[in-house]
């Protein structure tokens, strides 16, 4: 592979010997795949890091990362044998905040790669076989039998101008939805989306290919300290190609807070029940496509001991298509095309009605004429770098390119008002390891198909939900505790025993979305409002006692520093040591799937970006229609009540 980054030969043999520290050739008796002797440089991790520097990372970030090699050499890391190199690593982690995120990101990367970085010629990671994961069940299906059925517009020259009724920015449950109704109604209608068109002939269901292609960021960002990791998809279809298909509307609380709160009328009745019912309709929502898996047995098993409410999952699934043994990968895109998201609802809806697609496509600001909205001006790239301005003349334009994109759009136009990018709620999320007797089989079956919502309201309609997670190696094993090399793998080698549990707590706190001087996204967000580091800890808590009740021999946490239970030991003990763990940033594995609020609607111009509609409060014709519109955190996970919210914004678009 070229690499047009430079590094030193002493800093890319002291790049090699990280990633064999972190993942390091082992003596074991018992090795028939390899996997003990394997270390990282065996499988192209340092090239693919160097790469990864080369192709995305900004050029101040390299040379901390080449400081960060220059620094473990001066202190004879690449003399060192394993035991010292990983006291020198577990020292410059323990030494400062910027020795702690540099060599916590060089330990995420390279434990990622180590366990989804194919091999060139099998297309698979050779450490899949010891680790029970059994990498792409199917082929995806001939392009013939999977034909893309949308058609997009590519420039042919440097400029692209087109004329419409309706810009929409973005594909996702928002935009997707309402750019399907307004094209369904007779709106001509412009999408204008910054990620590809992908669709089941291209999904090959391979971890790394999906975060490259599906995702925004190439699948992992972070928060700017680092404390959080921030997925979302990117691509035609938005979140909707990637999620894993949880239908699950809002509760009442919520309903009757944005609408007594917030003034959105009509969201605690009837009327809202018709979007969340329009768009259910649509999407062909169901309970029968939701088989358990090991973990969503295990997760029934110990809430029902514990005496803890359960429910399983409806799903965005067409029974028609389903196929359970692959369900378990539809988070890398979904091969059956069972997935009910916008690129086979909404999306072919408004392109069966004319609606014109522009893909690849980033919207950098929103054009305004006389105070109103007047179209989108966005810059095109192509996979062959082919770039052209693109511009989208429209009197109404739909800002949902998600809550973390939605608010940095609108900050580069100058739109908005004070409250643009305040209120980012994330659902702050974490799981937990639990290994069992028996296979779990955590990659058959879809990844969410049961919850309990025992917590869901522990006081003002604030707690969390109990949920199960995908199966995804290299993000599993970038997320567990690195104490040393052996120890990393004997975890990992209990894969086919282990079932991962998740939590997610409605956040009452809130960070904040700006942009740097490129006009680029910079997300802020820290664990530090009472009721959310309260809900948090006893989320990990309730998550251990439904490990011990479920079964579970083991238990492991994502804690930085290994925190490991075994039956017979005193749970409440490891429960509370659990709890009472670091949530400071690196110090413990925090996602965030659910991006919400950062453009958030309400009655007041000072609080709120849109008025109870979704029609910014300072320039007419610009409507938000995402997540980033909710006045607070939804608390479930948020794709029907992004589309139903979507589906009402539409209907006041129409009467506009």
């Amino acid at each position: 592979m070229a690499v047009t980054v430079v590094l030193s030969e002493v800093q890319r043999d002291t790049l090699a010997r990280v990633c064999d520290t972190f993942a390091p050739s082992l003596s074991e008796p018992d090795d028939p795949t390899g996997f003990w002797g394997r270390p990282a440089s065996d499988i192209g991790v340092p090239e693919a890091i160097e790469q990864t520097l080369s192709d995305s990372v900004p050029e101040a970030q390299v040379e901390g990362f080449r400081a960060l090699l220059d620094a473990l050499a001066a202190q004879g890391f690449n003399q060192a044998d394993q035991p010292t190199r990983e006291q020198i690593l577990h020292g410059v982690m323990d030494s400062s905040p910027d020795g702690l995120a540099g060599v916590s990101a060089l330990r995420g990367l390279t434990l990622l790669l180590f366990y989804a970085l194919p091999d060139p010629t099998t297309g698979r990671n050779p450490n899949w076989e010891a680790i029970g994961y059994p990498g792409p069940r199917s082929a995806p299906p001939d392009p013939e039998q999977a034909p893309k059925t949308i058609a997009v517009t590519r420039p042919q020259a440097a400029q692209l101008t087109l004329e419409a009724d309706v810009c929409v920015v973005g594909s996702g449950a928002g935009g997707g939805v309402i750019a399907g109704v307004l094209a369904e109604q007779g709106r001509d209608v412009v999408v204008m989306e910054m990620g590809a068109y992908h669709n089941e002939a291209d999904f090959n269901q391979l971890e790394l290919w999906a975060y490259q292609n599906l995702y925004r960021g190439g699948g992992v960002t972070q928060t700017a300290n680092g404390s959080i990791a921030l997925m979302a998809g990117s691509n035609l279809g938005g979140g909707t190609t990637v999620n894993w298909t949880n239908f699950l509307p809002p509760y009442p609380w919520v309903r009757e807070q944005w609408e007594r709160d917030f003034g959105l009328e009509g969201l605690s009745g009837s009327d809202f029940d018709r979007h969340l019912d329009a768009v259910a309709r649509r999407c062909r929502v169901n309970d029968r496509c939701s088989d358990y898996n090991g973990p969503n047995q295990r997760l029934k098993d110990g809430s029902e001991r514990l005496g803890y409410s359960f429910q399983r999952i409806t799903r965005n699934t067409d029974p028609d298509r389903y196929d359970p043994d692959t369900a378990g990968l539809l988070g890398f895109g979904d091969q059956s095309a069972s997935k009910q998201g916008t690129m086979r609802t909404f999306l072919q809806d408004a392109a069966d009605h004319g609606a014109r697609f522009v893909v690849n496509c980033r919207a950098e600001r929103i054009l305004v004429d006389s105070g109103r909205a007047a179209g989108v001006q966005g810059s095109y790239t192509d996979t062959a770098g082919q770039r052209a301005e693109v511009v989208v003349r429209a009197p109404q334009v739909v800002v949902a390119a998600g809550a973390l994109e939605s608010p940095a759009l609108l900050l580069r136009s100058g739109l908005g008002g004070p409250a643009v990018g305040d209120y980012l709620r994330l659902h702050p999320a974490t799981a937990i390891l639990g290994v069992y007797d028996e296979p779990q089989k955590g990659w058959w079956g879809a990844p969410q198909t049961g919850l309990s919502a025992e917590f869901a309201d522990l006081g003002d309609g604030y707690g969390f939900l109990l949920e199960t997670s995908h199966a995804s190696p290299g993000v599993t094993g970038s997320a567990v505790s690195w104490e040393s090399g052996r120890q990393h793998k004997q975890t990992m080698a209990k894969g086919p025993q282990s079932a991962g549990l998740v939590f997610l707590i409605r956040d009452h706190g809130h960070g904040r979305v700006t942009i740097d001087a490129d006009g680029n996204a910079v997300h802020h967000y820290d664990i530090t409002d009472p009721i959310d580091q309260a809900n948090f800890r006893r989320g990990l808590l309730e998550l251990v006692r439904i490990h011990e009740a479920a079964g579970a021999q083991e238990i492991v946490t994502f804690h930085r520093k290994l925190m490991q239970w075994r039956r017979g030991e005193d749970i409440e003990d490891f429960g509370r040591r659990v709890h009472d763990g670091s949530l400071d940033p690196y110090e413990h594995a925090i996602f965030a799937l659910h991006q919400m609020g950062s453009c958030r609607m309400g009655r007041d111009p000072s609080l709120s970006v849109a008025n109870p509609w979704g029609e910014c409060h300072d320039v007419p014709g610009v409507w938000i229609g995402d997540a980033s519109a909710f006045p607070t955190a939804s608390g479930t996970n948020p794709m029907a009540t992004t589309m139903a919210l979507a589906h009402r914004t539409a209907e006041a678009m129409a009467a506009a």
